[in-house]
């Protein structure tokens, strides 16, 4: 922290299934009783920041995961990506697909980008 600049930054951590804290300042952990309120408060900021930094992955993960080659297609965005792979189940299901089954989704004209697409990238 010294490095950067927050050298006077009260650092802190606690330990998830002990339940006590750890200081820079304190070689030994601080334990405070299960049911002080201090404890409880810090127990529910570090569940918020951990449930905070989960969803934020899962979403990144989602959206990389959602990226794929429909993205060069043209005349497929978010909204019909989505409907094509909801349709058909993964990208392998999308080009398995027919024009017919294709077109239901999204229809013609983007069934039929889709399948020039895939043509003429295999």
């Amino acid at each position: 922290l010294e490095a950067v600049g927050l050298g006077r930054l009260v650092a802190a951590g606690i330990a998830k299934k002990e339940e006590v804290l750890f200081t820079r300042d304190r070689p030994e952990p601080v334990v405070l009783d299960r049911r002080d309120p201090a404890l409880l408060l810090i127990q529910r900021i570090r569940d918020e920041a951990h449930r905070f930094a989960a969803t934020f992955h899962r979403k990144a993960r989602t959206m990389r995961d959602l990226r794929s080659e429909l993205d060069g297609v043209p005349g497929v965005g978010v909204r019909r990506r989505k409907a094509l792979l909801t349709a058909f189940g993964s990208l392998t299901g999308v080009r398995r697909a027919t024009r017919e089954e294709l077109a239901a989704v999204v229809g013609a004209r983007t069934a039929s980008a889709v399948l020039d697409y895939f043509a003429r990238s295999a």
